[in-house]
């Protein structure tokens, strides 16, 4: 009986590992603080770098 029943957790392990593959998670990707401060920097830069375009073609094109 023991056999048996060994046989039918693994095969149940292995079942349910294949499951899981197949469902992927909603929980978004860890990413770390270091990581968050730069795209903080980078979005900060991005925010500010256009503003100050828009004003350089419009002074050029009125030029």
């Amino acid at each position: 009986m023991n056999r048996k029943k060994k046989i039918n957790q693994t095969l149940k392990q292995k079942a349910k590992k294949a499951n899981a593959k197949l469902h992927s998670s909603n929980k978004p990707k860890y990413v770390s603080k270091a990581e968050r401060a730069a795209q903080a920097i980078a979005a900060e830069t991005e925010v500010t770098q256009p503003v100050e375009q828009p004003a350089e073609v419009v002074a050029n094109g009125n030029a």
